[in-house]
């Protein structure tokens, strides 16, 4: 994958921060809850993931007592 082709916006957005700011929440007690590290979830929080394991969305979901709809939506132009 180049540079170019790892830059394109995704359709898939993620409302980490949205999710924390409504439970009075930090990235850092988040990753003390879930074992993933602040600089990952942060990259998630900022949609620059790529990618996101069923486990580590489990462990998200769990933690902020939230389903993955209201974690992750689709978007379409």
């Amino acid at each position: 994958m180049d540079k170019e082709e790892s830059e394109e916006p995704t359709e898939i957005q993620c409302h980490l921060g949205d999710l924390l700011e409504q439970r009075s929440m930090t990235l850092v007690e988040l990753s003390e809850r879930v074992g993933i590290s602040v600089v990952n979830l942060s990259v998630l929080k900022n949609n620059h993931a790529r990618a996101i394991r069923f486990s580590t969305l489990q462990a998200i979901c769990k933690a902020l007592e939230c389903e993955v709809g209201e974690l992750l939506t689709h978007t379409s132009d």
